[in-house]
C-alpha cells in the first residue's frame, strides 16, 4: 500500500500547517506522526483533532489505563494498525495485560478482566458492532464512571474511530512497533 497523503516537508508547509504541526510537536505528543500526518492537509480541522485527543488520550474522567482499552478496541473494529502500533504498547505500560491486548487482537473475550475494564470492553465491542449500547451495558459504563466518563468514553470511542478512517482511507504507513501487526 502507498501511503496517500505521507509527509510534508517543512519548506512546503503553509504558514497554517506550519502553525498546527507546532503546536502538535509542542504538545504531548512531541512529535508529528500517525493521523497528523494525512490531517495535515486540513490545518484547523488538524488542530481541533489534536485538542479532543489531547483531552482524551491524556485527561479523560476514565484515566488512562481504561482510555487506552477503549482505543485498543476501536483500533481493532477498525483493522487500524497504525493506532494499534502507536497503542499496543502504551496500553502495556499504562497496565493492560498482555493477555488481554493478545485477546482484542485476536477478536476473542479478553480474560480476567477488572469490573471497570469488563465495562470499557462491553461498551466499546457494542458501541462499535451494534452501533448502540443496551441499557445493561450503559448502565453498568454509568455506575462504574458517572456521566462524564461514559461521555468520555463516548468520545473515545468516536475521536478514535474518527482517527482510524482517516489513516484507513489515507493509508498512513505504520510505524515500527514493539507490538505484534494485527492480525
Amino acid at each position: 500500500m502507498t501511503d496517500r497523503l505521507g509527509p510534508i516537508p517543512l519548506d512546503q508547509m503553509t504558514p497554517q500547517q506550519r502553525q498546527a504541526a507546532q503546536s502538535v510537536i509542542d504538545g504531548p505528543r512531541g512529535a508529528l506522526y500517525g493521523p497528523f500526518v494525512p490531517l495535515l492537509r486540513s490545518p484547523e480541522l488538524m488542530d481541533c483533532a489534536q485538542r479532543m485527543g489531547e483531552y482524551l488520550r491524556y485527561r479523560s474522567a476514565i484515566g488512562t489505563r481504561l482510555s487506552e482499552l477503549a482505543i485498543l478496541v476501536t483500533a481493532r473494529a477498525w483493522n487500524q494498525q497504525v493506532e494499534w502500533a502507536i497503542h499496543a504498547p502504551i496500553a502495556a505500560q499504562a497496565g493492560i495485560a498482555q493477555e488481554v491486548i493478545d485477546a482484542i487482537a485476536e477478536y476473542r473475550e479478553p480474560p480476567g478482566l477488572t469490573p471497570e475494564e469488563q465495562s470499557v470492553f462491553d461498551f466499546c465491542i457494542e458501541l462499535q458492532q451494534e452501533k448502540r449500547v443496551s441499557d445493561a451495558t450503559y448502565g453498568a459504563a454509568l455506575h462504574h464512571f458517572g456521566q462524564h466518563g461514559v461521555v468520555d468514553l463516548m468520545g473515545l470511542c468516536g475521536y478514535y474511530t474518527f482517527l482510524a478512517m482517516v489513516m484507513n482511507a489515507a493509508q498512513t504507513a505504520t510505524p515500527v512497533s514493539p507490538a505484534a501487526p494485527l492480525p
